[in-house]
């Protein structure tokens, strides 16, 4: 998935900076969910239909395709051993408030199997450093997936 991603990622050697792709977004938000998802060793399909919910809602995509990148995500998440790949892609094209909806959308993952676990919290917190969130947004972001939990 890496290498994958990689060249979904790579601007083209043209000296420019290249604009956003809104599927290479919707690949690195929703493998950060997938990330989430296995962290705590179960994957549960509450927190896998959670994922594809979000990246239809976010990303314009139709259930068809948003499946098509969970699964791919998921055969590859073993590969993915830094978040920075997907964070990078994200914070070059997403202003703080896509950001905060992204990190909500994390948070409702979590939530989605009743629970959190704390290795989701950390994983969730590693992410908003890497995102650029502080403390507030990271909470006020917690509060309003809760809220939809309920």
């Amino acid at each position: 998935m890496i290498e994958h991603l990689k060249k979904l990622f790579a601007a083209p050697d043209t000296g420019t900076a290249k604009s956003a792709d809104p599927h290479q977004l919707a690949v690195a938000a929703t493998a950060l969910m997938v990330q989430l998802s296995r962290v705590d060793n179960q994957e549960d399909e509450r927190e896998l239909q959670t994922i594809v919910d979000c990246a239809v809602k976010a990303h314009q995509l139709s259930p068809d395709e948003a499946r098509s990148i969970v699964d791919d995500a998921l055969a590859h998440a073993d590969d993915a051993t830094s978040l920075y790949q997907f964070t990078g892609q994200i914070n070059d094209h997403l202003n703080q408030q896509d950001k905060q909806t992204l990190l909500e959308n994390i948070w409702r993952v979590a939530f989605a199997d009743g629970r959190i676990d704390k290795y989701e919290e950390h994983l969730i917190r590693r992410i908003a450093d890497l995102l650029h969130l502080n403390h507030r947004e990271f909470m006020q972001a917690r509060h309003r997936a809760q809220e939809h939990a309920h």
